[in-house]
């Protein structure tokens, strides 16, 4: 979770919402890290957590990445939820719940659908005030008049 909260604090320093991932082997090697870049990229679908599906499929080959842990500082959406049972992700590590536009133990709730071919294991709240710290910060900073001319 330490990666993926420096991948975060990059991010929100390039004016990103400050999420990070990181996706790890079986062995716990790490085979992709990545702070969302949905600005930079000017493409809604650049979470952390997609970018990081993306360059280890790409490092390993193959289309599904069975064995990978993915950890990540907030609740996957349900866009990036169904992106790791598509991926057959085995554990999905998170910080800070989502209960706005959370789709793991928020919103629809992707891997509890019948229809979810893949469950990964899920493991919620890892050094979550860290990760919901990070957010809140980067948030109130944009609510700040004195930061208006930043945006």
């Amino acid at each position: 979770m330490q990666l993926a909260l420096l991948e975060a604090r990059a991010a929100a320093l390039r004016g990103e919402v400050p999420v990070g991932a990181v996706l790890t082997d079986a062995t716990g090697a790490v085979l992709a890290a990545a702070g969302n870049q949905v600005e930079a990229l000017a493409d809604p679908t650049a979470h952390a957590e997609m970018l990081v599906l993306r360059a280890a499929r790409a490092a390993v080959g193959g289309k599904f990445l069975p064995g990978c842990t993915l950890t990540v500082t907030l609740e996957p959406c349900p866009l990036c939820a169904a992106a790791l049972a598509l991926h057959r992700i085995e554990r999905v590590v998170f910080g800070a719940y989502d209960p706005k536009s959370g789709g793991v133990e928020h919103g629809p709730r992707v891997f509890q659908h019948p229809t979810c071919h893949h469950r990964p294991e899920v493991v919620g709240g890892v050094e979550e005030r860290a990760a919901t710290a990070l957010l809140q910060e980067f948030f109130a900073a944009r609510r700040d008049p004195a930061n208006s001319a930043e945006r």
